[in-house]
């Protein structure tokens, strides 16, 4: 009898032991899920607010940058054209939590070489600033190469008259609608000149090593429409970082 007792608390106790183990291994399941969720939650929503805590892997070549013109290098040879071929029928617009993106395809010609329009969005106020003066906005088109390399051209929005481009952006964004960009080309200045630097992107994680081609003329938005963007975003740009010790070439057309 005792022997037939001892076993029966053995088994009971194992069976404790197991179900410990088990609600244990869930708990920990549990709170390793929730982690990842807050963590990949985190990574998903830009806080321009709090930018010091967001995700940052490392280095000196962060973006954007305060160009001073009286500081640029003009480009020797000066080989570097831009030419843009960049397609009308987008395949998304949506607003992503911290911008309006427009998925759209489309090639870009820099310096003889290839890359894939992959997105373009937007920025206010602009991101980058010429002698310490911001534009109202500022439009990034993303581009890559096969080797995975990323270019992207800064266009400026200034005051002035009404863009048809980017009314109807605006227009997709309000209908949820994919409705072709007609007019893609008045959101890109005519003449190509630019500024030149190696940065990051400029929201997390901020890779480093990119393109950046920012465009020196501005174009044209009317200020009802620099009012309807910032009546979604009124304040997503990253703050101007430490140019460092890299050099901002000029190119002229």
């Amino acid at each position: 009898m005792k022997k037939k007792l001892f076993s029966i608390l053995m088994l009971t106790g194992a069976s404790l032991l197991l179900i410990s183990c088990s609600t244990e291994t869930n708990q920990n399941k549990d709170a390793s899920t929730k982690e990842t969720t807050t963590q990949s939650q985190k990574t998903e929503h830009v806080d321009y607010d709090d930018q010091e805590d967001w995700e940052f892997t490392s280095g000196d070549m962060q973006s954007p940058i305060d160009i001073v013109t009286s500081d640029t290098v003009a480009m020797t040879p000066d080989t570097g054209q831009i030419s843009l071929d960049y397609g009308k029928d987008i395949t998304k617009t949506e607003n992503n939590g911290h911008s309006i993106q427009i998925t759209d395809g489309g090639t870009a010609v820099i310096n003889g070489r290839n890359f894939t329009l992959n997105q373009f969005h937007f920025h206010s106020e602009s991101e980058h600033t010429i002698n310490g003066e911001h534009y109202p906005m500022e439009a990034h088109f993303v581009n890559t190469a096969q080797d995975g390399r990323i270019a992207v051209i800064a266009v400026f929005f200034k005051d002035g008259a009404e863009n048809k481009g980017f009314q109807e952006v605006l227009n997709n964004v309000d209908n949820d609608k994919t409705d072709p960009i007609t007019d893609l080309n008045g959101m890109i200045p005519t003449n190509k000149s630019y500024y030149h630097y190696l940065g990051s992107l400029t929201t997390p994680p901020l890779n480093e090593n990119v393109e950046w081609y920012v465009m020196k003329e501005p174009v044209e938005v009317s200020t009802a429409q620099i009012n309807a963007f910032k009546k979604l975003y009124s304040h997503n740009n990253r703050k101007v970082q430490p140019l460092n010790k890299r050099v901002i070439l000029e190119h002229d057309e």
